[in-house]
């Protein structure tokens, strides 16, 4: 019975309550939205999607023919061939 009374004081008397101070909100999607800025998912010819920055461009290769690839890539990888 004490308990109760004590807990029913706590809350009719001002200012006895602990105010919880209102969280700020957090921006999710701007870090996402900054990671991903001005670049473009490709199929690298490992089958593996590469995320890159620069224009895809035409090489040659050593045997002779031509190979495309991606440019400035994630993981510092300059250049990616890619699956045609």
């Amino acid at each position: 019975m004490n308990v109760l009374a004590a807990l029913l004081l706590s809350l009719t008397i001002p200012g006895s309550h602990s105010a919880v101070p209102p969280r700020t909100p957090v921006d999710r999607t701007h870090g996402q939205q900054q990671a991903h800025k001005g670049g473009r998912w490709y199929l690298a010819e490992n089958g593996h999607a590469v995320y890159c920055y620069g224009p895809v461009r035409v090489v040659p290769q050593a045997q002779g023919g031509l190979q495309r690839v991606a440019t400035f890539c994630v993981d510092n990888q300059a250049m990616v061939p890619l699956k045609d």
